[in-house]
């Protein structure tokens, strides 16, 4: 009817003006002809009815794939459309219009940590350390006095990277003499909670320090790019290297007890990336920062990672500790295992509407289950 209504405004006397049908099929992305057959089969009607003839459903059935088949297929035939498609013995195009619909879904796996049953124990005990509040009421501790460090790889480029290019440009060249010695730095980062006032202003970034693992020494030799004795900063490539100290050491004690500081070193459980708010999810936004800047050299990594870490805003921060409540609230209902979805509560629109929890709440049922088990094992 609209494109009717269109012709009709171009008509004069019940007669298109020259070029009408051609603006109209060209304003409506529909083909000539479809213009035409609408004007003349309002011209031949009395009632000028130019509404579509279709009866009840019209076209083919949709091609239906018994969901119970995509089940019993292994996950080894399910990495892409094409293995899929062949699995099912239907075309690559059918599959995905199923992903499209929402009918089959994709999931991008990665390998966690295999825990053993003493590292399942520690985890659950080092939730429970977290908790504060009477048995009725427990809840997670804010964690403004707990500092996160932990120390990761920064490497000066990606092996394979995604560019969008006009149709004309040509193909980014990259080289480099071999993808496994890509040129890397590791860094030291140190994090707290950011802090804010009843205003949502901010007080205190939390950001400690992030410091790189390096040396400068005098270059043996000359080059074009500099002159024998240059200083040349160098990264410190010595990988494995055990815990420095521990927990109860002396001298730490002492340094750590000065000034009437009472500072004390807590390890985090054993192959549980997701207990650290860094490797939670810190890490990844600075580094996916660092890669924007594009360095060339060890000083221009190290400048781009420092940059990163200072301009990557608070309050993505603060997010990231109530994730980490959250996680452990599902630590706790798995008993220890690392197998669960981190779960969303759409943090960001809490946040704009003053509703984002500084401490989550923890069902003092499941509390007790998790000490029961504990106690059992």
């Amino acid at each position: 009817m609209y494109i009717y209504h269109e012709l009709l405004q171009k008509s004069v006397d019940g007669k298109l003006r020259k070029g009408a049908t051609n603006e109209v099929a060209s304003s409506n992305s529909v083909p000539l002809r479809t213009v035409q057959r609408i004007w003349k089969r309002a011209k031949e009607s009395e009632t000028r009815d130019v509404s579509h003839r279709k009866t009840k459903n019209c076209g083919r059935k949709r091609i239906s794939i018994d969901e119970n088949q995509i089940r019993e297929l292994p996950f080894s035939q399910r990495t892409n459309i094409r293995s899929l498609a062949f699995a099912l013995k239907t075309n690559p195009t059918s599959v995905f219009r199923l992903i499209k619909s929402g009918a089959i879904r994709r999931n991008s796996n990665a390998i966690k940590p295999l825990l053993k049953e003493e590292n399942k124990i520690s985890r659950l005990e080092f939730c429970l350390s977290m908790l504060e509040g009477t048995p009725h009421d427990p809840m997670f501790k804010s964690m403004h006095n707990i500092i996160h460090i932990d120390e990761k790889w920064f490497y000066m480029t990606k092996k394979s990277e995604k560019y969008y290019l006009l149709p004309d440009e040509d193909e980014p060249y990259r080289t480099c003499k071999s993808k496994n010695f890509i040129a890397k730095v590791m860094f030291l980062v140190a994090q707290t909670r950011p802090r804010f006032d009843s205003e949502e202003n901010e007080t205190f970034s939390g950001k400690i320090g992030v410091f790189p693992f390096v040396t400068h020494e005098p270059a043996i030799r000359s080059s074009i790019n500099r002159v024998a004795g240059t200083m040349v900063t160098k990264a410190i490539t010595t990988d494995n290297a055990r815990t420095h100290i521990n927990h109860d050491d002396p001298l730490f004690r002492e340094a750590a007890t000065k000034d009437g500081f009472d500072i004390r070193l807590m390890c985090q459980p054993a192959n549980s990336p997701d207990l650290n708010i860094l490797d939670l999810g810190f890490f990844s936004a600075i580094q996916s920062l660092q890669y924007k800047e594009a360095p060339k050299t060890i000083d221009e990594l190290i400048s781009a990672v420092v940059k990163s870490f200072e301009n990557f805003p608070s309050i993505k921060s603060n997010r990231i500790f109530v994730s980490l409540q959250l996680c452990m609230i599902e630590i706790m209902k798995e008993k220890g295992s690392n197998k669960y979805k981190i779960p969303h509560v759409n943090k960001e629109r809490l946040e704009r509407v003053g509703q984002l929890p500084i401490q989550i709440k923890c069902d003092p049922i499941l509390v007790q289950e998790v000490k029961n088990y504990l106690n059992m094992e």
